[in-house]
C-alpha cells in the first residue's frame, strides 16, 4: 500500500503545480482552444483558455509511477512486489501515452488551424486502432515467470468467463475495441469544465482499489494461495494499482485549475489518454465488462450519443436537443456547475455499484 499511496501523492503535488506552468506557456504559445459555435453561451466565455493540459497529467502519472518504485525498494515482501517495471505497466503507459500523443496531433491541429476540426474521426479511430492492435497483441502474447498475460483468451467480468473463449486473434480485437471505446467515451465526457477529469477520477481510483485488492488475494503469492482457494488469476496487480492511483491523483492535481471556471482543458490528448488507461486497466484486471458499470457515465454519455445519431439518420428526428449528453441540459436551462456536479454523483453512484459487485463475488466466492 505504500507505495501505491506514494505513487498518488507524487502525481497530485506534481499535477497541482505543474499545471499553472502549463497555463502559462500554453497562453504565451496562443495555444486556445477552438470553440465551436454551437448554439451555447457558456462557450463563449471559454475562448482563448489554454488546451493540451492532458500533457501534465500524463507526465505526472509517469514520474509518481517511478517514485512508486522506489518506494517499493523498502517494502519487506519484495518477493512479490515487483520491483522492477513490468510487461503491465508498458501496456498501460504506453496506451496512455500513445493514445495521449494521437490527441496531442489532433489539439495540435485545431490550434494551428484555429478551427475545432483537427484530426478527422476516422484518422483518430485509425491511430487508436493501430495503438491498440499493437499493444493487445503485446498483451497476449507476453508470458510472465507465473505464466499469466497482460490479458485474456476470454471475455472478462469480474474474472474470466471460462465459457467465452474467442481466442488469441479475437481477444485482440476485443482489446481494440475496449481501448478505442473507452477512449472516445472519455473524449465526448469531455465538454465541460472538470466533467471528464472529475468523473476519470472516480474511476482510476476505484481500479486501484481492485488492483490493490487482487494483489492482495493474487494467485502468484504462494503463500495467500496455498492457504485460500479463492485468487485472483491476474498479472502484476501491484502495477495495476500504482498506475490507476497516480493517474488518480494527478487528475485531482490537475482537477483544482480545471474545475469551472477551467483555467485549462485537458484536450484530447488528456481524454485519448486517460479512455485508453482506463481501458488497459479493464482488460488488465479482468473485468472488461463490469467496466460498463465503473465507467457507466462514460457509456451513458456513448449511448446517447450513438442514439442521436442513428435516430437522426434513420428518421431525420433528434432524441436530444445535442450530444454529447451535457449539451442537452445546457440547452435545458441547467447551469454548468449543475450539470458538472450531478454527472459527477451518477459517475459515483455507478462506481459504487461496479465496486459492489467485484467485492460481493468475492464473498460469495469465500463465504
Amino acid at each position: 500500500m505504500r507505495a501505491v499511496i506514494v505513487a498518488a501523492v507524487v502525481a497530485f503535488v506534481i499535477s497541482l503545480f505543474l499545471t499553472p506552468v502549463a497555463i502559462r506557456v500554453f497562453t504565451a504559445l496562443k495555444a486556445g482552444q477552438p470553440i465551436r459555435s454551437i448554439g451555447l453561451a457558456s462557450n463563449e466565455g471559454k475562448r482563448g483558455t489554454p488546451a493540451m493540459g492532458g500533457v501534465v497529467f500524463i507526465l505526472a502519472t509517469l514520474c509518481a509511477y517511478v517514485a512508486g518504485h522506489f518506494a517499493l525498494t523498502t517494502l519487506p515482501d519484495r518477493q512479490i512486489a515487483q520491483e522492477k517495471p513490468t510487461m503491465t505497466a508498458l501496456v498501460l503507459l504506453g496506451l496512455f501515452v500513445l493514445c495521449g500523443a494521437v490527441g496531442f496531433v489532433d489539439d495540435l491541429l485545431k490550434v494551428r488551424m484555429r478551427n475545432s476540426d483537427g484530426l478527422s474521426a476516422k484518422g483518430k479511430l485509425l491511430g487508436q486502432a493501430i495503438i491498440g492492435a499493437g499493444f493487445g497483441i503485446v498483451a497476449l502474447y507476453a508470458v510472465s515467470t507465473n505464466g499469466q498475460t497482460v490479458a485474456s483468451e476470454h471475455i472478462s467480468f469480474i474474472r474470466d468467463i471460462s465459457w467465452l473463449n474467442v481466442g488469441k486473434v479475437g481477444s485482440v480485437i476485443v482489446f481494440v475495441f475496449v481501448i478505442t471505446a473507452m477512449s472516445n467515451g472519455v473524449n465526448l465526457t469531455d465538454g465541460l469544465d472538470g466533467l471528464a477529469t472529475g468523473a476519470s477520477t472516480l474511476v482510476l481510483g476505484a481500479y486501484a482499489l481492485i488492483g490493490y485488492w487482487q494483489y492482495r488475494h493474487w494467485c502468484a503469492d504462494d503463500t495467500y494461495a496455498r492457504a485460500n482457494e479463492y485468487c485472483y488469476q491476474v498479472r502484476d496487480p501491484l502495477e495495476i494499482a500504482m498506475i490507476a492511483a497516480a493517474a488518480a491523483g494527478a487528475c485531482v492535481g490537475f482537477l483544482w485549475w480545471n474545475t469551472s471556471p477551467a483555467r485549462i482543458f485537458m484536450g484530447d490528448v488528456g481524454a485519448l489518454g486517460l479512455g485508453a488507461l482506463i481501458g488497459g486497466l479493464a482488460v488488465a484486471t479482468r473485468t472488461t465488462l463490469l467496466s460498463i458499470m465503473i465507467g457507466g457515465l462514460f457509456f451513458i454519455i456513448t449511448i446517447t450519443w450513438v442514439i442521436q445519431i442513428v435516430s437522426y439518420r434513420t428518421t431525420g428526428r433528434r432524441v436530444f436537443r445535442m450530444v454529447p449528453l451535457h449539451h442537452h441540459f445546457e440547452l435545458a436551462g441547467w447551469s454548468e456547475v449543475n450539470i458538472v456536479i450531478r454527472f459527477w454523483t451518477v459517475a459515483g453512484v455507478c462506481v459504487a455499484i461496479g465496486l459492489g459487485l467485484f467485492y460481493s463475488d468475492f464473498l460469495s466466492a469465500v463465504g
